[in-house]
């Protein structure tokens, strides 16, 4: 039962994250802006969403599932080293190829205030 609660909590956050990243690489004003939005989001709700399937099958503790666990635990490493490496050079060689800073926010005139 309570196995059964974290898995729906950890589903549950993973969508909602997921939900945000959505949200932010829709909303967000430059290339920069989004990328750090679908890659920290995507990053966190997989490890969420994986963690889940993972605590899911500790419900029969048999060899296969055990084994099963330890794969998506290892996906889990490897999502979480590759996915923050790849938005970084992602966001990288659009900075070389476009050469455009990030868009800041502008400072209000003197003449306005």
């Amino acid at each position: 039962m309570i196995l059964n609660i974290a898995c729906l909590a950890l589903l549950t956050i993973g969508v909602v994250i997921f939900f945000g990243a959505v949200i932010g690489v829709l909303r967000f004003p430059d290339f920069y802006s989004r990328m750090h939005a679908a890659g920290i989001s995507d990053t966190m709700s997989t490890i969420s969403l994986l963690t889940a399937f993972a605590l899911f099958q500790l419900h029969d503790l048999s060899w296969p599932n055990l084994l099963v666990v330890g794969k998506i635990f290892f996906i889990v490493a490897f999502i979480s080293l590759t996915g923050p490496t790849s938005t970084h050079a992602l966001m990288h060689a659009g900075y070389q190829r476009r050469n455009r800073p990030p868009v800041r926010k502008q400072e209000p005139d003197e003449d306005m205030t």
